[in-house]
Protein backbone atom coordinates (compact mmCIF):
# COMPACT_ATOMS: atom_id res chain seq x y z
CA UNK A 1 0.00 0.00 0.00
CA UNK A 2 1.39 3.37 -1.01
CA UNK A 3 -0.85 5.85 0.81
CA UNK A 4 -3.06 5.83 3.90
CA UNK A 5 -5.55 8.68 4.19
CA UNK A 6 -6.46 9.38 7.82
CA UNK A 7 -9.51 11.42 8.72
CA UNK A 8 -10.29 12.35 12.32
CA UNK A 9 -13.97 13.03 12.95
CA UNK A 10 -16.03 14.23 15.87
CA UNK A 11 -19.75 14.70 15.20
CA UNK A 12 -19.18 15.65 11.57
CA UNK A 13 -21.45 13.06 9.95
CA UNK A 14 -22.64 15.13 6.98
CA UNK A 15 -19.26 16.76 6.35
CA UNK A 16 -17.54 13.38 6.56
CA UNK A 17 -20.03 11.79 4.16
CA UNK A 18 -19.53 14.59 1.63
CA UNK A 19 -15.76 14.36 2.01
CA UNK A 20 -15.69 10.62 1.39
CA UNK A 21 -18.12 10.78 -1.51
CA UNK A 22 -15.91 13.32 -3.27
CA UNK A 23 -12.74 11.42 -2.38
CA UNK A 24 -13.91 8.11 -3.82
CA UNK A 25 -15.86 9.77 -6.62
CA UNK A 26 -12.86 11.57 -8.11
CA UNK A 27 -10.01 9.20 -7.24
CA UNK A 28 -9.78 5.71 -8.72
CA UNK A 29 -6.32 4.57 -7.62
CA UNK A 30 -6.01 1.27 -5.78
CA UNK A 31 -2.84 2.45 -4.08
CA UNK A 32 -4.58 4.13 -1.14
CA UNK A 33 -6.67 3.19 1.87
CA UNK A 34 -8.89 5.37 4.04
CA UNK A 35 -8.94 5.24 7.84
CA UNK A 36 -11.51 7.22 9.82
CA UNK A 37 -10.70 7.79 13.48
CA UNK A 38 -13.94 8.65 15.26
CA UNK A 39 -13.60 10.57 18.52
CA UNK A 40 -16.73 9.20 20.24
CA UNK A 41 -19.27 10.88 17.97
CA UNK A 42 -22.94 10.67 18.93
CA UNK A 43 -24.40 11.77 15.58
CA UNK A 44 -24.57 8.31 13.95
CA UNK A 45 -21.33 8.86 12.03
CA UNK A 46 -20.27 5.26 12.63
CA UNK A 47 -23.56 3.88 11.33
CA UNK A 48 -23.27 6.03 8.21
CA UNK A 49 -19.73 4.79 7.55
CA UNK A 50 -20.65 1.13 7.97
CA UNK A 51 -23.63 1.49 5.67
CA UNK A 52 -22.21 3.66 2.88
CA UNK A 53 -18.43 3.23 2.95
CA UNK A 54 -17.62 -0.40 3.66
CA UNK A 55 -14.13 0.05 2.21
CA UNK A 56 -13.22 2.48 5.00
CA UNK A 57 -11.37 1.21 8.06
CA UNK A 58 -12.91 2.63 11.25
CA UNK A 59 -11.20 3.25 14.58
CA UNK A 60 -13.81 3.91 17.27
CA UNK A 61 -12.54 5.85 20.29
CA UNK A 62 -14.54 5.77 23.51
CA UNK A 63 -13.81 9.44 24.19
CA UNK A 64 -12.73 12.55 22.30
CA UNK A 65 -8.95 12.24 22.21
CA UNK A 66 -8.34 15.42 20.24
CA UNK A 67 -6.79 15.92 16.82
CA UNK A 68 -3.19 14.92 17.49
CA UNK A 69 -3.69 11.75 19.51
CA UNK A 70 -6.42 10.51 17.17
CA UNK A 71 -4.16 11.00 14.15
CA UNK A 72 -1.35 9.17 15.93
CA UNK A 73 -3.68 6.21 16.41
CA UNK A 74 -4.57 6.29 12.74
CA UNK A 75 -0.95 6.34 11.66
CA UNK A 76 -0.21 3.35 13.92
CA UNK A 77 -2.72 1.29 11.95
CA UNK A 78 -1.83 2.69 8.54
CA UNK A 79 -0.50 0.26 5.94
CA UNK A 80 0.76 2.94 3.55
CA UNK A 81 4.35 4.11 3.13
CA UNK A 82 2.92 7.63 3.18
CA UNK A 83 0.12 9.06 5.28
CA UNK A 84 -2.21 11.91 4.39
CA UNK A 85 -3.84 13.63 7.35
CA UNK A 86 -7.09 15.04 5.99
CA UNK A 87 -9.83 17.08 7.66
CA UNK A 88 -13.41 15.85 7.47
CA UNK A 89 -14.51 19.30 6.26
CA UNK A 90 -12.57 19.02 2.99
CA UNK A 91 -14.04 18.19 -0.42
CA UNK A 92 -12.36 17.09 -3.61
CA UNK A 93 -13.06 18.77 -6.94
CA UNK A 94 -10.93 16.45 -9.07
CA UNK A 95 -8.57 13.48 -8.80
CA UNK A 96 -5.94 15.13 -6.60
CA UNK A 97 -5.03 11.89 -4.85
CA UNK A 98 -4.53 10.01 -8.13
CA UNK A 99 -2.36 12.85 -9.44
CA UNK A 100 -0.16 13.04 -6.35
CA UNK A 101 0.27 9.26 -6.28
CA UNK A 102 1.25 9.14 -9.97
CA UNK A 103 3.35 12.31 -10.11
CA UNK A 104 5.06 12.32 -6.72
CA UNK A 105 4.69 9.19 -4.59
CA UNK A 106 5.63 6.66 -7.27
CA UNK A 107 8.79 8.69 -7.89
CA UNK A 108 9.53 9.07 -4.17
CA UNK A 109 10.00 12.83 -4.58
CA UNK A 110 8.30 13.42 -1.23
CA UNK A 111 10.50 11.00 0.71
CA UNK A 112 11.89 13.73 2.98
CA UNK A 113 9.17 16.33 2.65
CA UNK A 114 5.83 17.35 4.04
CA UNK A 115 3.38 18.34 1.31
CA UNK A 116 0.60 20.88 1.64
CA UNK A 117 -1.61 21.99 -1.24
CA UNK A 118 -3.84 24.95 -2.06
CA UNK A 119 -7.01 25.13 0.02
CA UNK A 120 -9.95 27.05 -1.34
CA UNK A 121 -13.14 28.32 0.27
CA UNK A 122 -16.61 27.39 -0.93
CA UNK A 123 -16.74 30.57 -2.99
CA UNK A 124 -13.50 29.71 -4.79
CA UNK A 125 -11.22 32.15 -2.97
CA UNK A 126 -7.82 31.08 -1.64
CA UNK A 127 -7.65 30.13 2.02
CA UNK A 128 -4.45 30.99 3.94
CA UNK A 129 -2.98 27.71 5.14
CA UNK A 130 0.77 28.03 5.72
CA UNK A 131 3.23 30.12 7.66
CA UNK A 132 6.58 30.41 9.38
CA UNK A 133 7.62 29.45 12.89
CA UNK A 134 6.31 31.84 15.58
CA UNK A 135 9.48 33.48 16.77
CA UNK A 136 9.14 36.52 18.99
CA UNK A 137 9.42 39.04 16.15
CA UNK A 138 6.67 37.34 14.15
CA UNK A 139 4.29 37.26 17.11
CA UNK A 140 5.01 40.92 17.79
CA UNK A 141 4.28 41.80 14.15
CA UNK A 142 1.04 39.82 14.17
CA UNK A 143 -0.31 41.15 17.45
CA UNK A 144 0.17 44.75 16.27
CA UNK A 145 -1.15 44.06 12.74
CA UNK A 146 2.23 45.10 11.30
CA UNK A 147 2.48 42.05 9.03
CA UNK A 148 -0.62 43.25 7.15
CA UNK A 149 0.94 46.55 6.06
CA UNK A 150 1.24 46.74 2.23
CA UNK A 151 4.97 47.48 2.22
CA UNK A 152 5.65 44.72 4.73
CA UNK A 153 3.56 41.76 3.60
CA UNK A 154 5.23 41.53 0.19
CA UNK A 155 8.62 40.54 1.64
CA UNK A 156 8.04 39.58 5.27
CA UNK A 157 7.64 35.92 6.26
CA UNK A 158 4.86 35.97 8.89
CA UNK A 159 3.69 33.37 11.36
CA UNK A 160 0.44 33.10 9.40
CA UNK A 161 0.78 33.89 5.72
CA UNK A 162 -2.28 35.94 4.72
CA UNK A 163 -0.80 37.43 1.55
CA UNK A 164 -2.76 35.56 -1.13
CA UNK A 165 -0.12 36.27 -3.78
CA UNK A 166 2.13 33.87 -1.85
CA UNK A 167 -0.19 30.98 -2.74
CA UNK A 168 0.19 31.32 -6.50
CA UNK A 169 3.58 29.61 -6.71
CA UNK A 170 5.43 26.68 -5.17
CA UNK A 171 6.86 27.67 -1.78
CA UNK A 172 8.93 26.43 1.16
CA UNK A 173 7.11 27.59 4.30
CA UNK A 174 7.98 26.35 7.77
CA UNK A 175 4.60 24.72 8.34
CA UNK A 176 1.38 23.78 6.54
CA UNK A 177 -2.06 23.25 8.01
CA UNK A 178 -3.16 19.84 9.23
CA UNK A 179 -6.24 20.01 6.98
CA UNK A 180 -4.12 18.39 4.23
CA UNK A 181 -0.79 17.14 5.52
CA UNK A 182 1.08 14.48 3.54
CA UNK A 183 4.23 12.87 4.93
CA UNK A 184 6.06 9.55 4.86
CA UNK A 185 5.09 7.27 7.70
CA UNK A 186 8.77 6.78 8.57
CA UNK A 187 9.35 10.51 9.04
CA UNK A 188 6.15 10.92 11.04
CA UNK A 189 7.26 8.15 13.38
CA UNK A 190 10.83 9.45 13.52
CA UNK A 191 9.62 12.39 15.63
CA UNK A 192 6.94 10.34 17.46
CA UNK A 193 4.10 12.05 15.58
CA UNK A 194 1.93 14.75 17.11
CA UNK A 195 2.43 15.99 20.64
CA UNK A 196 -0.62 14.48 22.35
CA UNK A 197 -0.64 17.19 25.01
CA UNK A 198 -1.86 19.64 22.35
CA UNK A 199 -5.58 18.87 22.08
CA UNK A 200 -6.45 20.94 19.01
CA UNK A 201 -4.91 23.85 17.04
CA UNK A 202 -1.17 24.37 16.66
CA UNK A 203 -0.19 20.71 16.52
CA UNK A 204 1.10 20.94 12.96
CA UNK A 205 3.37 23.90 13.78
CA UNK A 206 5.01 21.94 16.59
CA UNK A 207 5.26 18.83 14.41
CA UNK A 208 6.91 20.72 11.54
CA UNK A 209 9.33 22.36 13.99
CA UNK A 210 10.49 18.95 15.15
CA UNK A 211 10.57 17.58 11.60
CA UNK A 212 12.84 20.42 10.52
CA UNK A 213 15.38 19.28 13.11
CA UNK A 214 15.61 15.89 11.34
CA UNK A 215 16.01 17.53 7.92
CA UNK A 216 12.45 17.08 6.66
CA UNK A 217 11.41 20.03 4.48
CA UNK A 218 7.95 21.49 3.98
CA UNK A 219 6.58 22.07 0.49
CA UNK A 220 3.50 24.03 -0.49
CA UNK A 221 2.36 23.20 -4.02
CA UNK A 222 -0.55 25.10 -5.61
CA UNK A 223 -0.68 22.70 -8.56
CA UNK A 224 -3.34 20.79 -6.65
CA UNK A 225 -6.26 22.16 -4.69
CA UNK A 226 -9.26 21.05 -2.64
CA UNK A 227 -12.14 22.77 -0.92
CA UNK A 228 -11.82 23.34 2.82
CA UNK A 229 -14.94 24.42 4.70
CA UNK A 230 -12.77 25.96 7.40
CA UNK A 231 -14.12 25.80 10.93
CA UNK A 232 -17.20 23.75 10.11
CA UNK A 233 -15.74 20.66 11.75
CA UNK A 234 -15.26 22.71 14.95
CA UNK A 235 -18.34 23.41 17.00
CA UNK A 236 -17.63 27.03 17.81
CA UNK A 237 -15.70 28.14 14.72
CA UNK A 238 -14.16 31.56 15.41
CA UNK A 239 -13.97 31.18 19.18
CA UNK A 240 -12.35 27.76 19.00
CA UNK A 241 -9.80 29.00 16.46
CA UNK A 242 -8.84 32.11 18.46
CA UNK A 243 -8.57 30.36 21.82
CA UNK A 244 -6.83 27.42 20.19
CA UNK A 245 -4.26 29.70 18.58
CA UNK A 246 -3.45 31.43 21.86
CA UNK A 247 -3.20 28.13 23.73
CA UNK A 248 -1.11 26.66 20.92
CA UNK A 249 1.38 29.53 21.02
CA UNK A 250 1.77 29.23 24.79
CA UNK A 251 2.34 25.48 24.49
CA UNK A 252 4.83 25.96 21.65
CA UNK A 253 6.87 28.46 23.69
CA UNK A 254 6.75 26.26 26.78
CA UNK A 255 8.36 23.50 24.71
CA UNK A 256 10.76 25.38 22.47
CA UNK A 257 11.32 28.93 23.76
CA UNK A 258 10.67 28.64 27.49
CA UNK A 259 13.10 31.47 28.31
CA UNK A 260 10.88 33.90 26.41
CA UNK A 261 7.57 32.80 27.93
CA UNK A 262 7.01 35.97 29.97
CA UNK A 263 7.66 38.14 26.92
CA UNK A 264 5.24 36.06 24.86
CA UNK A 265 2.44 36.32 27.41
CA UNK A 266 2.92 40.07 27.66
CA UNK A 267 2.67 40.53 23.89
CA UNK A 268 -0.33 38.18 23.63
CA UNK A 269 -2.14 40.13 26.34
CA UNK A 270 -1.43 43.42 24.56
CA UNK A 271 -2.64 41.87 21.30
CA UNK A 272 -5.82 40.59 22.95
CA UNK A 273 -6.45 43.98 24.56
CA UNK A 274 -6.10 45.77 21.21
CA UNK A 275 -8.66 43.40 19.68
CA UNK A 276 -11.03 43.75 22.64
CA UNK A 277 -11.04 47.52 22.19
CA UNK A 278 -11.35 47.29 18.41
CA UNK A 279 -14.18 44.77 18.37
CA UNK A 280 -16.04 46.55 21.16
CA UNK A 281 -17.10 48.95 18.40
CA UNK A 282 -17.21 46.55 15.44
CA UNK A 283 -18.37 43.17 16.77
CA UNK A 284 -19.19 42.66 20.44
CA UNK A 285 -19.29 38.86 20.14
CA UNK A 286 -15.73 38.79 18.84
CA UNK A 287 -14.73 41.18 21.63
CA UNK A 288 -16.03 38.61 24.14
CA UNK A 289 -13.90 35.92 22.50
CA UNK A 290 -10.74 38.00 22.96
CA UNK A 291 -11.74 38.66 26.56
CA UNK A 292 -11.67 34.89 27.02
CA UNK A 293 -8.29 34.76 25.27
CA UNK A 294 -6.95 37.39 27.69
CA UNK A 295 -8.00 35.24 30.65
CA UNK A 296 -6.35 32.03 29.44
CA UNK A 297 -2.92 33.57 28.77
Amino acid sequence: MLLSIIIVSYNTKKLLEDCLQSLFGFNQSRDFEVIVVDNASNDESIEMLKKKFKQVKIIENKQNLGFGKANNLGVCQAAGRYVLLLNSDTRFKDGVIDKIINERLHHQSLKNKVLGIKLINENGTIQPSVGFFPNFTRILMQMFFLDDLPLVKNFYRPYQQNNLAFYQTKQKPDWVTGAFFLISKDNFNKVQGFDEHIFMYGEEVDLCFRLQKVKVEVEFNPAWEIYHLKGKSSQDGFEAAVLGEYKGLVTFYEKHYSGKMNYLKFILKIGALIRILLFSFLNKEKAKVYQKAWKII
